[in-house]
C-alpha cells in the first residue's frame, strides 16, 4: 500500500472489480488512497448491490472518460420472480408478492420482447436528477414526481440458467444509460407476477472486460510500484479513433493551443483523431478540410 502522505501525479486507467455492499464513489475513494493519487474518477455508476468492473481513470485520463460514459455495457443478472420492490432490486421493501406460475418459455418469450430499442423508465429510487435534486430524494420524502421515460436498446438478452426460488441468470448487452433494475421490474410486469433485481455483475463496459482478480483486496496487498504496473495507458480510451502523428512544427503549434494545417486532407481518416508527437499521445483533434484543431490535450 501507498504510504507517502504527499498526492501523486498519476495517468491510466484501472479496470476495477467492484465489491458488493458499497457505492461506486465510494469504491472510488477506496481505490484513490491506495493509489495515492490527486485526480481520480470512476466512469459509469454501480449500485451497491452490484458488483464487477468500473473503469477507474487516473489524471489524464480522466478527460477521456466520457467515450467509456458512453460505451454499451454488458451484465450477467440474477432476477427473481413474484416479488417486486420499491427500488426494483433487493435493497428495496417488498410492495407485492404473487404466486409464480409461468413457466420457462413463457419466460424466455418474455425477455426476448425486451430486445431492441425500447421506451424505459428509470426506477425512482435512482441518481438521476430532476431541478437539481436526485429522484432517490423525492421518493424518500414522499413526493410524486412525473419520472420521464428514456430511448434505450438491448442487443442482447441470454438467459444462461434457470435457478431455484424462482430465479434466473440473465446476460444483458445494452446501451449507455440502460438500468437493469428497470428491465427486471418491467420483466415482472410482463409476466403478470412481478420481479425485481437480486444481484448483478457488469462484465464489460465499451471493450473493455472484467479482470476478476482486481478486487480491493488485491491492490491492497501490492506496493506502490506494483499498483503502477496495473494501469492502462490513457490512450487506450480512444484507440477506435484514427491516429494522427504529427511534426516538431506542429507539436510547436498545439503546445500553445493553436490549431495547423496539412498540406492536403486527408480523406482517410475521421473527423476527430488521436495526436502523436514522437510517439506520445498528445490528445484529440478536430479536423476540417486541412485544419487541426486541438480539442483535448494531456498535459505535456
Amino acid at each position: 500500500m501507498v504510504t507517502t502522505s504527499k498526492k501523486t501525479d498519476i495517468n491510466g486507467v484501472l479496470l476495477f472489480n467492484k465489491p458488493i455492499g458499497i457505492s461506486s464513489n465510494k469504491a472510488l475513494q477506496k481505490v484513490k488512497h491506495l493509489f495515492n493519487a490527486k485526480k481520480a474518477g470512476h466512469t459509469g455508476t454501480l449500485d451497491p448491490l452490484a458488483t464487477g468492473l468500473l473503469p477507474i481513470c487516473f489524471g489524464e485520463a480522466t478527460k477521456f472518460s466520457s467515450f467509456l460514459l458512453d460505451g454499451d455495457k454488458e451484465y450477467i443478472a440474477t432476477i427473481k420472480l413474484g416479488e417486486s420492490t420499491t427500488t426494483y432490486d433487493a435493497e428495496g421493501d417488498v410492495t407485492s408478492t404473487v404466486s409464480v406460475t409461468v413457466s420457462n418459455n413463457e419466460i424466455i418469450n418474455a425477455v426476448n420482447s425486451f430486445l431492441g430499442a425500447q421506451t424505459q423508465y428509470p426506477p425512482i429510487y435512482s441518481a438521476l436528477k430532476l431541478n437539481g435534486k436526485a429522484l432517490y430524494e423525492y421518493a424518500r420524502d414522499g413526493v410524486s414526481v412525473e419520472v420521464k421515460p428514456r430511448d434505450v436498446k438491448f442487443f442482447k438478452l441470454e438467459i444462461l440458467e434457470f435457478l431455484e426460488n424462482n430465479q434466473f441468470k440473465l446476460r444483458v448487452l445494452s446501451s449507455k444509460g440502460t438500468y437493469i433494475r428497470s428491465l427486471a421490474n418491467d420483466i415482472g410486469q410482463k409476466l403478470g407476477c412481478g420481479a425485481h433485481l437480486s444481484g448483478l455483475i457488469r462484465t464489460k463496459t465499451n471493450t473493455f472486460n472484467l479482470d476478476e482478480h482486481l478486487t480491493l483486496e488485491y491492490l491492497q496487498s501490492l506496493n506502490p510500484q506494483e499498483l503502477l504496473n496495473l494501469l492502462l495507458p490513457t490512450d487506450i480510451l480512444v484507440r477506435s479513433i484514427a491516429t494522427l502523428e504529427i511534426s516538431d512544427i506542429q507539436f510547436n503549434k498545439i503546445n500553445f493551443g493553436n490549431a495547423f494545417w496539412l498540406n492536403e486532407p486527408i480523406t482517410e481518416i475521421e473527423e476527430k483523431v488521436r495526436l502523436y508527437h514522437n510517439g506520445v499521445f498528445l490528445g484529440m483533434a478536430k479536423i476540417t478540410g486541412c485544419k487541426v484543431q486541438p480539442v483535448r490535450l494531456v498535459c505535456f
